[in-house]
């Protein structure tokens, strides 16, 4: 087993002085902003090598993405992943928990002398109960369980901003919460958080290490880590303040010549930025040659542009599964990666390591084999994440196993694929349903970003509460941001403009469709292009049109009214009230809209006609 790196940020205690250790095992030498040699190659271990036969040694990489936090199996169909059957047709396959992670990560090593492990950010926020209560500090812990070795930042690494990273990483109980458990300081992360592409506004310097190396024996990969360069466009200004993102291929390519100059021919760049394959099914040929096939979004620009000095890109972002190839620009193929979302897979790559010229060798016809593997649930748990669920559950208990509601089936809100979903157009109604009374802000429709859905609502009972019944926890796993309630005065124009936003300028090429409460109905035409996808004579409020000079109150959370996810339209909303978060319209909507005898029904979500 390669020994891996300490807690409290142990890769920066990391120097020449233990190099003979490097001999012996797998070590992470994590490297400062401004640029500090990473740890040379280690001359015994180097000599040891050259009596080694042969000239190649595999590499395995594995890596995973978004976990968000997701230690216990998520509920309903994000707990599931598609699998294409030999027939053609699918199956959903239920996968996820950190600990089946933990068997499952901790067999593929077996065998592997050189193996590292890897992440593409969002390993923390938009989290469940049991990690969000406690500032993630159980996922953090979950993770050095799991020997990870490296990840990038994500976009929801700032949803609490940037000292909370910095405590994420080095440690210390939480500054207005404290300590939660008696005798015990969290430890932080046990390994480097990559920030590449991510400066300080005044002194233009990285707020984390841009990369780290990893050695074993003489082998030397390096890692570089960067977010979306998108990222204030989708989290709170609060979260992202006084810091600048950069352009993603300009950031890697800057770093990759660094790492080159010191003597570091290999490179893995972890991107929180991905695609979307032509299926969702997890075993889906990304680079089958028919019409339609293959993989589509943003990653595919980023990986054609990426020097080919890097080897290979670990993914995330979209929540995708897929494993595709992407010609670099010299036209080499490479390996372009991605495990989905909530730990319900990991993703094995071998990587060749030729000793001679210390690169990774890369054929005419792939970058590196690599492939997506379920994590099941019919294996064993490992019993370490067994023993920490059950210590957070204790201390989440008395909040999350409340129970708030009830419903007769299930309520899909992540898990769908559609464009409107039940669970959002419930949220969508609890929110107007809360801030329509004139002393609460006068509400006429509500409005809801998709991605703000983090779950389902599923009908089988999570714990011991029974089937049907909704707990204060799966309600805060939907609703995990616990944004404020704004209700924004919009002219008609202003709102068409809006809705016109979901399918226009950075939606355009992957729409961001808004929820809706059952006021505003409208048609979604997809046979045409851009923001003429909105039919706007077809935009109504309880069934009449909507007029473009007339003033309305638009209820919204605080992110979507700040202009979140490319609405920039909702930063021109006046008269401003400020109302309940968006967790409490929820429960107390769940609360006053069922019972035992009478739960709540799935909604028809039919509310936005969609012309395809």
């Amino acid at each position: 087993m390669s020994a891996r790196p300490q807690r409290r940020g142990a890769a920066r205690r990391l120097a020449t002085g233990v190099a003979v250790l490097a001999a012996a095992a797998g070590v992470l030498t994590a490297a400062n902003p401004a640029g500090a040699d990473p740890a040379g190659a280690d001359p015994a271990a180097d000599a040891s090598a050259k009596h080694r036969p042969g000239r190649t040694v595999d590499v395995q990489l594995l890596s995973f993405n978004d976990l968000h936090g997701n230690l216990e199996p998520p509920q309903g169909s994000s707990g599931t992943v598609t699998e294409t059957q030999p027939d053609g047709t699918t199956k959903a396959v239920p996968a996820g928990g950190v600990e089946y992670l933990a068997t499952a990560l901790r067999n593929a090593r077996k065998g592997h002398e050189y193996s590292v492990t890897a992440a593409g950010g969002d390993m923390i926020g938009a989290s469940p109960l049991m990690s969000g209560l406690f500032h993630d500090e159980p996922t953090i812990e979950a993770l050095n369980k799991l020997h990870l070795d490296v990840t990038s930042v994500g976009n929801h690494e700032f949803d609490e901003g940037r000292a909370e990273l910095n405590r994420i990483q080095n440690g210390g109980c939480h500054p207005k919460d404290g300590c939660y458990e008696d005798g015990k300081t969290f430890q932080g992360a046990g390994f480097p958080y990559l920030a590449a592409n991510v400066t300080d506004e005044k002194t233009g310097k990285p707020i984390l290490k841009p990369y780290t190396v990893w050695q074993h024996k003489g082998v030397k990969i390096g890692f570089i880590g960067v977010t979306l360069e998108g990222t204030p466009g989708i989290v709170t200004a609060e979260g992202v303040k006084g810091l600048k993102f950069h352009d993603e291929v300009e950031t890697i390519n800057k770093y990759a010549k660094e790492l080159n100059r010191k003597g570091v021919k290999s490179i893995v760049a972890l991107i929180h930025e991905g695609g979307l394959p032509a299926s969702s099914s997890y075993d889906y040929d990304c680079d089958s040659p028919g019409a339609g096939d293959g993989i589509s979004g943003p990653i595919v620009d980023i990986a054609k542009n990426i020097t080919p000095q890097v080897d290979a890109l670990v993914t995330g972002h979209t929540h995708q599964a897929y494993t595709c190839t992407i010609p670099d620009p010299s036209g080499t193929p490479r390996t372009v990666t991605s495990a989905a979302s909530f730990g319900r897979l990991y993703t094995d790559t071998t990587l060749t390591y030729d000793r001679r010229t210390g690169d990774i060798v890369r054929t005419s016809v792939k970058g590196a084999n690599a492939a997506n593997h379920v994590v099941n649930r019919e294996q064993p748990k490992a019993p370490d994440m067994t023993s920490l669920i059950g210590r957070w559950n204790k201390l989440a208990a008395p909040i999350a196993n409340k129970p708030i509601g009830y419903v007769s089936a299930d309520i899909n809100g992540r898990g769908s694929t559609a464009y409107e979903t039940p669970l959002g157009d419930v949220i969508a109604d609890a929110q107007l349903e809360a801030l329509s009374p004139a002393d609460k802000g006068g509400a006429q429709l509500a409005l809801m970003n998709p991605g703000g859905i983090r779950s389902d609502l599923a009908y089988k009972a999570s714990g011991s509460e029974g089937d049907g019944v909704v707990t204060y926890g799966e309600a805060f796993t939907v609703q995990p941001f616990t944004n404020m309630m704004n209700v924004i005065d919009l002219t008609g124009s202003q709102l068409i403009t809006a809705l016109q936003q979901q399918v226009s300028g950075s939606n355009e090429a992957s729409p961001k469709i808004l929820q809706v409460s059952r006021s505003l109905t409208y048609t979604l035409d997809l046979t045409k292009s851009g923001k003429d996808r909105i039919v706007t004579d077809s935009v109504k409020l309880n069934g009449e049109p909507i007029d473009p000079a007339k003033t309305y109150r638009v209820a919204m959370n605080e992110f979507l009214a700040g202009g979140g996810d490319g609405f920039a339209a909702f930063k021109e909303g006046t008269n401003k009230l400020v109302g309940a978060s968006d967790l409490d319209t929820f429960t107390a909507y769940l609360s006053a809209h069922s019972s035992q005898s009478e739960p709540l029904d799935p909604p028809k979500a039919d509310r936005i006609t969609i012309v395809k």
